[in-house]
């Protein structure tokens, strides 16, 4: 991957974000209440939306990345400590977290089901999982050119999978999928799920 990905990851995101995907993560990210887990934390894009948080743990494993949240973290006023962890083995308790969110991560993570049980088994019971990811869309054509395009893609992009199914992972866990929007044709979709255990 090289070092340029963090380097660039806020510039190419930086259109987006000043519009489109900031209602997203502005109206999802209110929703987090309480002790909050952030998968995937990235360059700290989220820390301005949190409203209603009292503490939030923030796992990213690029260090490169985690460096990039720092002028961001020092303007929040929440405490916000980081952890250059992976998602499939989370650094905490059973039953530790109110929330949990992940937005546009979940495509880079290499085992993806084991980062969902990890995710519930970290949660309370009935604890919101709030996530905003891009998606395989159900359209054979962009479909397959996803496919196509998802190996090169993947060595480019910080591992990302331009085809994978969140959706249909999230169905496969033990989480339970209360609300979903879609958005782009498909291709984004916000979910909310919650802790049934």
């Amino acid at each position: 991957m090289g070092n340029w990905f963090p380097r660039i990851y806020d510039i190419a995101m930086n259109p987006l974000e000043h519009t489109y995907f900031k209602r997203i993560r502005t109206t999802l990210i209110r929703k987090a209440k309480g002790r909050v887990l952030e998968i995937g934390s990235g360059t700290g894009v989220n820390i301005p939306y949190y409203t209603n948080a009292i503490k939030i743990d923030a796992i990213e494993p690029n260090p490169l990345m985690s460096k990039r949240s720092y002028k961001r973290i020092k303007k929040s006023g929440i405490p916000i400590q980081t952890y250059l962890d992976k998602a499939e083995k989370l650094p905490f308790s059973d039953n530790t977290f109110d929330s949990v969110v992940a937005t546009l991560v979940f495509c880079t993570i290499p085992e993806p089901i084991k980062a969902l049980q990890e995710i519930q088994r970290v949660s309370k019971p009935g604890a919101k999982i709030l996530l905003f990811e891009h998606v395989r869309v159900n359209n054979k054509n962009l479909g397959k050119a996803q496919d196509l395009l998802t190996p090169l893609w993947r060595k480019v992009c910080d591992g990302c999978h331009l085809n994978r199914d969140t959706l249909e992972l999230l169905k496969q866990s033990n989480l339970s999928i209360s609300k979903i929007d879609y958005h782009y044709g498909g291709l984004f979709l916000v979910i909310e799920c919650f802790n049934e255990q």
